[in-house]
C-alpha cells in the first residue's frame, strides 16, 4: 500500500499544503507542515521570543550582580544571554568571514564579544540583545508580508480533472498536469489551465483577463485561458500550457519581486555597509594602537586605547541607518498586502510619492466590470416579453444573466411559464411560451445586421434579443462606475493635487459619458495600444491604472504602473509595478497617502540614526562616555528607528 505522505500534514490555515507549496512560499518555520498544531504556537517569531528572553536574562544578571553572593548566579544569567543572542550572530558572522564578505553584522559581533576581553561583558549583552532585538523585528515584519501575500494561491483553481481513455474523469493537482493532458471543465468553474477546446461550448467570462463584459462562446478549436469561468456548457480541453505559466505563478513572481527588490537608497546603504565595516575596523584598531602614542593613557582598563577603540566602533556602526530603510518598506509592503495591493518593491512608493498625474483606463479600472440592464426596447407587451425573458434566464450563470434577472426583479416581474427549456451553449437559450418558439441570446444568432442593433453597439453598450415568435424586443446594458471611485478621485485631485485623465479605447460618446460622471475634465478616446503608449512616454512623474492587455504596454512605460487582480489581464499585471488584488481601486488615495508616509518616515529615520552616531562617536572615542552608554545610544537609536517605521503597518 502506498501512501502520500505530504497529506497527512494540515496546513497553518487549515486545508492540505504540500510540502514543496510551503518550501517556496519562504515563509517562517513556524506554518511548516512538518509540525503539529500545538508545536506552531511555540515556533511563531522564535527570533523575537528569543531577543525577550536574552533581554530578561540580561537584566536579572545585571540585578543580582549587585546581590553580594550572587556572583555566580549573575555570570551565569550573563553566559546564558551571550548563547541566546551570541551565538546565531556568531555563526552568522563567521559564515560571512569565510565567504570573504566582512559587514555590519561582523563588526557588531566583534565589538560585542571583544568587550569581554576588557572585563565589559555586560555591555557586550547589551549590544548584542538590541542587534538581535532589531533583526527579530525586520524578520517578523518581512514574515507578515509573506504571509498576507501567500494567501494569493487559494485565487486559483488547485486541481483539475483529467480525462482517462475510458472516459473517467479523475482530479488531479494543476501542477502535475502536462501540456497535451485533455482536461475536462463543468458549467460554473473557473478554467485551471489553458487549453484547446476539443469537446462541448460554452460562454465564458474573460472579463478578468480581457476587461471585456461580455463572455464569449468558445466552440471546438478555440483557446480558453486559464482563469476563465466558464458559464454553461462543460467543456473538454486540450491543456496548452502547464501551471507554471498561469496567472497565479505571475502574481506570485510579484511577490517575489516584491520581498527581494530594494529601493535606490537601500541599495546605495548596502553596497556602502561592506567598505564602511572594513573602514570602521581598521579605524578602530588604528585608534587601539596609537592613542597611547598622543594621549597619556594605557592601553588596557576602562580609560585605556583599546576599551576607547571598542566604544568607538560601537558608536560609529550605521546598524540603524542600514536597518531604518528596509524595515520602513517591509512595513509598508506588509500593511498595503493586507489591503490586497502588492508592490513589486519599496522603490515604487517613492516613485508613487513623486506623480503628479494619474491617467486612467475606463473599462474595468473606472467602471465595475459588470453588466447593469438598462432598458428593454421592444413593440410587443412590455411586461410578457419581460416576464419570459426572466423565465428564460433566470437559471443561467451569464453576467447578461444576471443582470436581466435583477432587471425584471427590480420592475416587481413575475417568470413567465415556460417549457421545452434548454440551453444552446455559446448561443443562448430557448423554449416554448403558450406554444410560441421562444428565445434569447446573441444578437449575431437572433438578429443580425439591423441598424437598431447596430446602433446600440456603436454606443459602446452591449445588446441581447428575445425572440417571441416573429417579435423580439432589444435589451441593453452598460457597465457603470464603480461605487466609490467619484470620493477617490475627489480626494486625489482637492488633497494631493494630482491631475487625472481617462485614457480609454471605447467611443468618444461612451468615454465623454464615463468621464462626466466620473468627474473627469481630461479624456482621450479612441486610442489603440501605441496611441496610450505614446502619449504615456510624453509625461513624466504619471501613474497609469489599466487592467487589459491593450494598457500593458503604457503600464510598463509610466512611472509607476498599476494594475487589476481580478478583471486585469496577465499582461497587465506583468508590466505592472502595483496590484490592486481584489480591483479596490478605491484605495488608490489611501495608496497615495502611505507613499508619502514612507517617504516621510524613511527621511525621519535617516536623520535619527545619522544623529545616533555623530552624537556617539567622538565623545567615545575621548572617553567622554562609557561603553555601555555607546551601546544604549547606537542601540537606542536602532530600536527607535525600529518601532517608528513599525508605525507604517497601521491602515491609516
Amino acid at each position: 500500500m502506498t501512501m502520500n505522505v505530504r497529506n497527512l500534514f494540515p496546513s497553518a490555515t487549515g486545508g492540505v499544503e504540500l510540502f514543496d507549496e510551503f518550501f517556496e512560499s519562504g515563509l517562517e518555520e513556524s506554518v511548516s507542515p512538518f509540525l503539529t498544531p500545538e508545536s506552531r504556537g511555540w515556533g511563531k517569531n522564535i527570533g523575537l521570543k528569543s531577543s525577550l528572553v536574552s533581554a530578561f536574562l540580561l537584566l536579572f544578571a545585571f540585578v543580582f550582580s549587585f546581590v553580594p553572593g550572587q556572583e555566580s548566579l549573575s555570570n551565569l544569567l550573563l553566559l546564558l544571554t551571550y548563547f541566546l543572542a551570541g551565538i546565531p550572530a556568531l555563526i552568522s558572522s563567521i559564515e560571512d568571514i569565510f565567504d570573504l564578505e566582512i559587514n555590519i553584522d561582523v563588526l557588531m559581533t566583534l565589538a560585542a564579544f571583544l568587550s569581554v576581553l576588557i572585563g565589559s561583558g555586560k555591555e557586550g549583552a547589551l549590544l548584542l540583545v538590541l542587534f538581535s532585538f532589531s533583526g527579530a523585528m525586520e524578520t517578523a515584519v518581512r514574515t507578515k508580508a509573506k504571509g498576507a501575500i501567500s494567501s494569493l494561491k487559494k485565487l486559483a483553481p488547485q486541481k483539475a480533472y483529467v480525462v482517462q481513455p475510458d472516459g473517467t474523469l479523475v482530479p488531479r493537482s494543476v501542477k502535475d498536469i502536462a501540456a497535451g493532458t485533455q482536461i475536462h471543465v463543468k458549467a460554473g468553474e473557473v478554467v485551471p489551465l489553458d487549453g484547446t477546446v476539443t469537446a462541448g461550448a460554452s460562454s465564458v467570462n474573460l472579463v478578468h483577463l480581457t476587461g471585456e463584459n461580455l463572455p464569449l462562446t468558445r466552440d471546438v478549436g478555440d483557446t480558453v485561458p486559464a482563469g476563465g469561468r466558464n458559464l454553461e456548457g462543460a467543456l473538454t480541453l486540450t491543456v496548452t500550457h502547464t501551471s507554471s505559466d498561469s496567472t497565479l505563478a505571475r502574481i506570485i513572481q510579484l511577490v517575489t519581486q516584491a520581498q527581494e527588490s530594494k529601493p535606490k537608497l537601500q541599495r546605495w546603504f548596502d553596497t556602502l555597509s561592506n567598505r564602511y565595516a572594513m573602514t570602521i575596523i581598521g579605524l578602530a584598531c588604528l585608534f587601539a594602537l596609537a592613542l597611547p602614542w598622543f594621549f597619556n593613557i594605557s592601553y588596557l582598563g576602562n580609560e585605556g586605547s583599546i576599551y576607547r577603540s571598542l566604544a568607538f566602533l560601537i558608536a560609529a556602526s550605521p546598524c540603524a541607518l542600514i536597518i531604518a530603510i528596509p524595515i520602513a518598506y517591509l512595513s509598508a509592503v506588509s500593511c498595503c498586502a493586507k489591503q490586497g495591493i502588492l508592490l513589486k518593491g519599496g522603490m515604487i512608493l517613492d516613485s508613487l510619492a513623486k506623480c503628479q498625474t494619474i491617467a486612467m483606463d475606463k473599462t474595468g479600472t473606472l467602471t465595475t466590470g459588470e453588466l447593469t440592464c438598462l432598458e428593454m426596447l421592444t413593440e410587443g407587451n412590455q411586461e410578457t416579453f419581460l416576464s419570459i425573458a426572466y423565465a428564460l434566464e433566470r437559471s443561467a450563470v451569464h453576467p447578461i444573466a444576471q443582470a436581466i434577472t435583477n432587471f425584471a426583479q427590480t420592475k416587481g416581474i413575475l417568470p413567465a411559464s415556460i417549457t421545452d427549456f434548454h440551453s444552446i451553449p455559446g448561443y443562448g437559450l430557448e423554449g416554448k411560451f403558450e406554444g410560441k418558439e421562444v428565445r434569447i441570446g446573441n444578437a449575431d444568432w437572433l438578429l443580425p445586421d439591423t441598424d437598431q442593433v447596430r446602433e446600440i453597439k456603436e454606443r459602446g453598450e452591449i445588446v441581447t434579443v428575445l425572440r417571441v415568435g416573429e417579435e423580439y424586443a432589444l435589451f441593453r446594458f452598460r457597465d457603470l462606475l464603480r461605487a466609490n471611485i467619484v470620493p477617490t478621485l475627489e480626494k486625489l485631485k482637492n488633497k494631493w493635487g494630482m491631475r487625472l485623465l481617462m485614457l480609454t479605447g471605447d467611443h468618444e460618446a461612451s468615454a465623454r459619458r464615463i468621464a462626466e460622471e466620473a468627474g473627469l475634465t481630461e479624456y482621450y478616446a479612441d486610442l489603440r495600444p501605441e496611441n496610450k503608449l505614446a502619449y504615456i512616454s510624453k509625461e513624466e512623474n504619471l501613474a497609469m491604472v489599466g487592467d487589459g492587455i491593450n494598457d500593458a504596454p503604457a503600464l510598463a512605460r509610466a512611472s509607476v504602473g498599476i494594475s487589476m487582480g481580478k478583471v486585469g489581464s496577465t499582461s497587465a499585471i506583468d508590466a505592472s509595478d502595483i496590484v490592486f488584488l481584489q480591483d479596490n481601486i478605491e484605495l488608490l488615495e489611501w495608496l497615495v497617502k502611505k507613499s508619502h508616509q514612507v517617504v516621510r518616515i524613511v527621511k525621519q529615520n535617516v536623520t535619527i540614526a545619522a544623529a545616533a552616531i555623530l552624537v556617539a562617536t567622538l565623545p567615545a572615542l575621548l572617553g567622554w562616555i562609557p561603553l555601555w552608554m555607546a551601546v544604549v545610544l547606537h542601540e537606542g537609536g536602532t530600536v527607535i528607528v525600529g518601532l517608528n517605521a513599525l508605525r507604517l503597518l497601521g491602515k491609516k
